[in-house]
């Protein structure tokens, strides 16, 4: 249950922050010395295409949200035996912050007309992500050559279950980041892209603070860290 307070509380965080820089609040009609049309206002307000990723992301964290809540469940059960973290996790871990990293610097060059840093932060971007699922594909053949098959044990099937759904969800992300990185390389204008560029950016992101999370789920370090807030605060 902690595990899924750290979750949602850490997506709404997110959304917070993301919604402040949507302009969703703003009232240009009572901002003084400003005159602002209305139509036009409409008309340049949330693109859809920001709107859908919300929508979807929202599905998406649901969505791990049962499956964090179904662990934490099924984990206290005698039958449970938590197998072993390979440490490949960790540099995965590493790899799939620099990939959110080098979108994030994409956005940036986009926001600056930089097409020359666009491209090298979508390509440093893609790559990390491909470089990641190699590693979880590695992680899962360790754990196999060490006997810790998918139905041998409820924490295996756990295991394998949610790093193949994040994994696929990663997948789905590197198919419209290598559209946008075709467009770019075949001589698009940055304005093209730009809004692809950034919601590539915030997929990656979201995808990252999901792995981070479901990473402090499997190695237990999650409840430890809600165990130390209790007792700073108590």
């Amino acid at each position: 249950m902690s595990a899924i307070i750290l979750f949602m509380a850490g997506i709404a965080a997110i959304a917070g922050w993301w919604l402040s820089h949507q302009r969703l609040t703003a009232k240009p009609w009572l901002e003084e010395g400003v005159m602002v049309d209305l139509r036009e206002e409409r008309t340049s307000s949330l693109p859809p295409a920001k709107i859908g990723l919300g929508v979807f992301l929202a599905v998406v964290g649901s969505l791990f949200a049962l499956f964090i809540s179904a662990y934490s469940m099924r984990m206290n059960m005698v039958d449970w035996r938590a197998l072993p973290m390979p440490g490949l996790l960790w540099f995965n871990t590493v790899v799939l912050v620099l990939s959110s990293v080098a979108l994030q610097g994409a956005h940036a060059a986009a926001r600056r007309n930089n097409i020359d840093g666009v491209i090298v932060g979508l390509c440093a971007g893609g790559a990390s992500a491909v470089t990641f699922l190699i590693g979880q594909l590695l992680a899962w053949r360790e754990l196999r050559l060490e006997g810790y098959f998918l139905a041998s044990n409820p924490a295996n099937s756990f295991f394998y279950l949610i790093t193949a759904v994040h994994g696929l969800h990663l997948m789905g992300g590197l198919v419209a980041l290598g559209r946008t990185t075709a467009k770019v390389w075949h001589g698009a204008a940055v304005t093209d892209v730009r809004l692809s560029v950034e919601l590539c950016a915030i997929y990656w992101h979201f995808l990252l603070l999901v792995w981070l999370v479901l990473l402090g789920l499997l190695t237990g370090w999650t409840d430890d860290f809600v165990d130390i807030c209790r007792q700073l605060l108590s």
